[in-house]
């Protein structure tokens, strides 16, 4: 995708979210910006909240040598799809699958509306092929946990004020907390480190939720 045609989606995207998020700072930027920088449920929630019932997911996707690879689960609930989307992200297995497998995988999670999806933000959080084949050489792998997700503040108070403002493309705001564990084959003790992130979710009623972009910083 050309830089141009990159910056009319992000722009396209952050005028839609705004209409939800006008209290969170950073956004309109980071959705218009060509480049990157490397509760369980919230208080209140927003008058026109999807059901939080949950679909049976579709069978995962295998990789070459059958390991499974992240499935988007069949919810409704932008809070449990995010703490899914949360732990797919966090995680990776450098021994049983590629890095284009995993990307690919990772894609089948973003929103069917090509004008709303940001892959790149995604891509950003996959290590790069070159750095994925030295991560291999070790065998490392990642697993991701989510102990904690809501809507942001900012997101609450802005539907609180105008609750019909999501139905324009029902995206919502979550921000994850939880857990990132690094290992590497044969080595007995690995690494850790809190992760959190904020996710803009789309739940439109007629279907499941599908990811729409990785925002770079995290909104309380």
């Amino acid at each position: 995708m050309s830089g141009g045609a990159l910056v009319r989606r992000r722009a396209l995207l952050g005028s839609v979210v705004l209409v939800a998020l006008v209290a969170l700072a950073g956004l309109f930027s980071y959705f218009t910006r060509d480049g990157r920088t490397p509760s369980d449920h919230p208080s209140a929630e927003p008058s026109s909240s999807p059901a939080a019932a949950s679909a049976p997911a579709s069978p995962s996707p295998l990789s070459g040598d059958g390991t499974a690879l992240p499935v988007p689960p069949g919810t409704h609930d932008p809070i449990a799809f995010g703490k899914a989307a949360a732990v797919a992200l966090w995680s990776y297995d450098t021994r049983a699958y590629s890095q284009p497998e995993l990307v690919a995988a990772l894609h089948r999670w973003l929103t069917p509306e090509q004008e709303l999806a940001d892959p790149a933000s995604v891509d950003h959080l996959v290590p790069s092929p070159v750095l994925w084949g030295r991560m291999a050489d070790s065998g490392q792998y990642a697993t991701g946990s989510a102990a904690e997700a809501h809507f942001p503040d900012a997101f609450t108070r802005a539907l609180q004020a105008d609750p019909g403002a999501i139905t324009q493309a029902y995206v919502y705001a979550v921000t994850v907390s939880g857990r990132q564990s690094i290992a590497w084959s044969g080595v007995r003790e690995g690494g850790a480190e809190d992760r959190s992130a904020t996710f803009a979710v789309q739940c439109r009623p007629d279907r499941p939720c599908s990811l729409v972009g990785v925002m770079p910083s995290v909104a309380p």
